[in-house]
């Protein structure tokens, strides 16, 4: 009896065994089929891609650019070669080296700028600061002799009739809004200031017909104090440069202003708002005859033929007179002429 539950204990074991071994070859078995059917979709989402259709990339975009002296081109020179431009945006310090090397070269071309309104004191400057609004500098030059001559101080212009001072300043155009915008603020220099023009921004800008432009064009030219002026020229070729892509004249001034150390700004206006009257125009500009088009990406959106573009030249660039009746000296010993009087020619 002892030797039948002895057997029967072996048998149960067997069993056991038998049944364990068989369930390890089934998850053996099982294992083995999942890797084949693994290694199966691996190779056949290999051959779909292998066989999917190549995107062609789009072709890129051929942009005219300037030779590496525009300048320095001869009548026979052959045409401006197309070059496809690399993707991709310029970086901070590209931009600060660049637009620092088009105002070091707009130095070279124009040594003798300066301010083109005529004056001899801060008064005149600021009077016909405002007079220059939606004119030429050149009719408020032609203008303004009669003006102080008759009215030469803040406290003349403030008692003036505004009858007589419209008569004077029809030529300019808006005549009675800029009468009571220069009798306004002369009465406010005599009353808040003394008679005298202030020396700083948020005094300046208190004045009638005042803003943050005309403050900049006095402080830095009557006062030797640093400021950016945006006007219409200021703007259209910082945007042509890539210098920014602000269009409000406050944050032009800031974005543009970051780029240069603030000793260069004043220099600076003045390079880039008489390059804007005598070469780079805002409808035709002159790319052929452009001191800077090598560092200009806007390169070609005028006349790029060097002959054609030299007739598009303006003022002493272009063998014309100047906007000033009465220019600096260094304007006149590089070629300048001044400006004709009201009425002349």
């Amino acid at each position: 009896m002892q030797a039948a539950a002895v057997k029967k204990t072996a048998s149960a074991k067997k069993a056991a065994a038998a049944k364990k071994a068989a369930a390890a070859k089934k998850a053996a078995s099982a294992k083995k089929a999942a890797s084949a059917k693994k290694a199966a979709s691996a190779k056949k989402a290999a051959a779909g891609k292998k066989a999917a259709p190549v995107k062609k990339a789009p072709a890129a975009k051929k942009v005219t650019v300037a030779p590496k002296k525009a300048t320095a081109r001869l009548k026979d020179t052959p045409p401006a070669r197309t070059v496809v431009h690399p993707p991709g945006g310029e970086s901070r310090t590209a931009l600060v080296r660049r637009a620092r090397r088009i105002n070091r070269e707009l130095a070279e071309v124009y040594p003798y700028a300066h301010p083109e309104l005529d004056f001899t004191n801060p008064f005149q400057l600021v009077v016909a600061t405002v007079l220059s609004a939606q004119t030429t500098d050149l009719r408020v030059n032609q203008t303004t002799p009669a003006l102080f001559a008759k009215y030469p101080t803040p406290e003349d212009l403030a008692a003036a009739n505004p009858e007589e001072v419209e008569e004077i300043l029809r030529p300019c155009g808006f005549f009675r809004t800029k009468t009571k915008s220069v009798i306004g603020l002369s009465k406010a220099l005599v009353e808040d200031f003394g008679g005298e023009v202030p020396g700083r921004l948020e005094d300046l800008v208190k004045l009638p017909g005042v803003g943050r432009k005309t403050a900049f064009v006095v402080l830095g030219n009557a006062f030797g104090r640093p400021g950016i002026t945006v006007d219409t020229h200021f703007q259209r070729l910082v945007r042509r440069w890539q210098w920014t892509a602000e269009t409000d004249p406050d944050k032009i001034e800031a974005a543009v202003g970051a780029l240069f150390p603030k000793s260069d700004w004043t220099d600076l206006s003045h390079h880039v708002i008489w390059h804007g009257r005598r070469i780079c125009h805002a409808r035709k500009p002159a790319c052929g005859a452009c001191p800077i088009a090598p560092l200009c990406p806007a390169y070609g959106e005028g006349e790029t033929d060097p002959e054609k573009a030299k007739k598009l030249l303006k003022y002493e660039k272009g063998g014309f007179p100047g906007q000033r009746l009465n220019p600096p000296q260094a304007y006149l010993d590089a070629g300048g002429k001044p400006a004709p009087p009201l009425g002349a020619g």
